[in-house]
């Protein structure tokens, strides 16, 4: 297992983002981090006002895979079945109308929002066979959990060939903010993100701690000669970026190769940011939301050294699942972005000019918490319902 060994922090209290957060301290900052973002600091640009979102009645779905609880993350298999994690620990493989549960998954620890979260196929999975899970691990120092990353093979109704590529430390009981979402960039690094664990003023800035972070891995969990902390005292190495909250969102631009990241706010300012190597994002420094209790968390929005959201949300829409369309199926959907909401139980088209959100719109209102939104192989939509399973997009006109 690769990780590094962390110190001890004091514990802040926290409750987690509608998904929420009723932390009413002002934000603190390790001023010994404002200095180590490997990336020269970038003009700040203004960060765009929040715009009101439109409904549209263009699109319905139908039901794929029925019967299921809280199905957090869902991949396709070259032969178009799909790969299912249930937050309970569950795997379930759909091939042709039929759910198999998957044996030997991960030992999850399923307390808050914790559990089996997310999979993904490596970019070579027709030749390796690799498959990568995300998921709250009880394994390490302390009670509770943590966010681990793990990668198998598929033989048959059983998983094979497991190793356990990386595991955040400490554990602790809280239940909320563990990420975490899984992507790889063109080169084929894989990123990962592991949210801040009710630890706000604890761990985002800090980085010879886990939690708060991106973080950058070869595909056999090695950390990458390059990554922007090597050698800094005490770093954890495997850090990308930090000053995050909860990334419950990740992909990879396929227009500009970047690794875009969502995440939760506080109450309000959910955002979106393009993950830079060795950028801070600010949490909790700056952040465009306030306590749940209507008390502000910091008066700053941006500091000079730290990297603004290309777009945040306001009121927070609690986004999980996020996917950049590609697919003809759908030619006004191509080039944009498509968010999940578990807050307002909908699906949101973000309409999409180079790095500038130019237009919300809701889709499927009234549909059910979406927990993750996929294009699949087919070139169809699909999308993860709490309470319901796995839909498919379809066009009312």
């Amino acid at each position: 297992m690769k990780r590094i060994l962390l110190g001890i922090g004091v514990a802040f209290s926290l409750y987690a983002c509608g998904e929420s957060d009723k932390t009413t301290d002002t934000a603190e900052v390790d001023q010994t981090n404002q200095e180590n973002t490997e990336e020269p600091t970038e003009t700040q640009t203004e960060v765009p006002d929040p715009i009101d979102a439109e409904s549209s009645d263009k699109y319905s779905y139908e039901m794929v895979v029925e019967g299921l609880k809280i199905p957090w993350g869902f991949t396709f298999l070259p032969d178009n079945s799909m790969l299912i994690t249930e937050k309970n620990g569950d795997i379930i493989h759909f091939k042709n109308g039929t759910k198999t549960q998957v044996k030997g998954g991960p030992e999850v620890y399923d307390r808050g929002q914790g559990g089996l979260l997310d999979v993904v196929l490596h970019p070579d999975y027709n030749n390796n066979g690799w498959i990568y899970f995300s998921y709250a691990s009880k394994e390490g120092e302390g009670d509770g959990g943590n966010t681990a990353i793990m990668r198998a093979k598929l033989n048959g109704d059983q998983l094979t060939s497991k190793e356990v590529l990386y595991k955040a430390s400490p554990n602790t009981t809280k239940g909320q903010h563990f990420g975490s979402r899984i992507a790889f960039d063109k080169e084929g690094y894989l990123y990962f993100s592991a949210g801040e664990r009710g630890e706000r003023d604890v761990n985002p800035q800090d980085i010879t701690r886990d939690n708060g972070k991106v973080y950058r891995l070869n595909d056999d969990g090695t950390v990458p000669s390059d990554n922007p902390f090597i050698g800094e005292e005490n770093a954890v190495e495997a850090i990308y970026s930090y000053g995050h909250r909860n990334p419950q969102g990740m992909i990879l631009n396929p227009e500009t190769g970047e690794i875009w990241v969502h995440e939760h706010g506080p109450k309000g300012g959910d955002e979106i940011n393009v993950v830079k190597k060795g950028a801070n994002f600010g949490w909790p420094v700056v952040t465009y939301g306030e306590n749940y209790s209507g008390t502000p968390i910091t008066d700053e929005r941006s500091r000079p050294n730290m990297a603004d959201p290309i777009f945040y949300w306001l009121p927070s829409i609690a986004p999980s699942g996020f996917a950049y369309v590609t697919s003809d199926k759908f030619p006004e959907l191509k080039g944009n972005l498509l968010v999940g909401s578990l807050k307002f139980q909908y699906l949101e088209l973000l309409n999409l000019d180079g790095k500038k959100i130019t237009k919300r719109t809701k889709l499927l209102e009234d549909s059910g918490r979406m927990r993750d939104v996929r294009q699949g192989p087919d070139g169809n939509i699909y999308v993860a319902i709490e309470g319901k399973g796995i839909a498919k997009l379809t066009n009312n006109q």
